[in-house]
């Protein structure tokens, strides 16, 4: 067996320094990529940024897109899309009586009060502001109105007051509101059918006046149509006289004289008129 000269083998020299430079850049380059990827700060459509740093807001808003920002900075998303707030509440009428409504508020966050939205009332914005004031302005608008012309004709006058008092109250506080809808008017099933009962006797009402007023409109029809009867009748009888009569007979006779057919004309009758007897 051949014997190995250990000598012989290659030396590697490893320099701890190079080792310690090299193990620095990558941890370098590691650091620089995440403070790169930490800056990019992305918002999606129909949304907007607030920016808050270790906690504290700082008044920036970004639109929707990417941007460079601090990497110590949190961005916090916000929707500026339209949304629904609804509402069923128990509320009460002028005179006490309790009714279910359902209400639908649509609104939108205003995107220059993003941040002050977020930093004072926070991303609950919904429950924590919107539906209390919504719930309190329904009762004070319908308290203003009786049950019967709630379920009637005074729907809208409602909503637009309910609409006043809402765009009073959230505009101040960053929020558009765009319409209030009331879906729908539940009321106590008894009061409900004395309503139905009252609005069909009052349908009856008018129909029956409306037959009434068509009826004297016809009796005045027909008695201007024999007034002007009667006035024609007696203008002809003023304008016929005997001696009309019996010019006419004449005509009549020297007509039938002058006929071919065969006749018997008897002439001079009491009435100075020719009679025909036969053919």
């Amino acid at each position: 067996m051949a014997d190995f000269d250990m000598s012989s083998r290659p030396v590697i020299n490893i320099n701890p320094k190079s080792v310690f430079r090299g193990f620095s850049i990558a941890i370098g380059i590691f650091v620089v990529a995440i403070l790169l990827f930490a800056s990019i700060a992305s918002v999606k459509s129909g949304h907007v940024g607030v920016l808050t740093l270790f906690g504290r807001v700082t008044g920036e808003v970004l639109s929707e897109g990417i941007h460079l920002v601090n990497p110590f900075k949190v961005n916090h998303e916000l929707t500026i899309r339209t949304q629904e707030a609804k509402e069923s509440a128990s509320v009460p009428s002028s005179e006490g009586l309790v009714m279910n409504l359902d209400t639908s508020l649509i609104f939108h966050l205003n995107p220059e009060k993003a941040a002050d939205v977020f930093q004072k009332i926070g991303p609950n914005y919904i429950e924590v502001l919107i539906q209390p004031n919504l719930r309190a302005a329904i009762r004070e608008a319908t308290a203003a109105h009786t049950a019967n012309a709630l379920y009637t004709g005074e729907r809208e006058m409602v909503a637009k007051r309910i609409h006043e008092q809402m765009v009073t109250l959230l505009t101040k506080r960053g929020f558009q509101i765009e319409s209030i809808l009331l879906r729908d008017i539940q009321l106590p099933a008894t009061l409900k059918a004395s309503i139905e009962a009252k609005q069909q006797a009052e349908q009856e009402a008018l129909a029956m006046s409306f037959r009434l007023q068509k009826e004297r409109q016809e009796a005045e029809r027909k008695r201007i149509e024999a007034q002007g009867i009667r006035d024609f009748q007696q203008i002809v009888a003023q304008g016929i006289s005997s001696q009309l009569l019996e010019w006419k007979g004449i005509e009549a006779t020297e007509n039938l004289a002058k006929s071919a057919n065969s006749k018997i004309v008897v002439i001079g009758n009491s009435k100075g008129l020719p009679l025909i007897l036969g053919q």
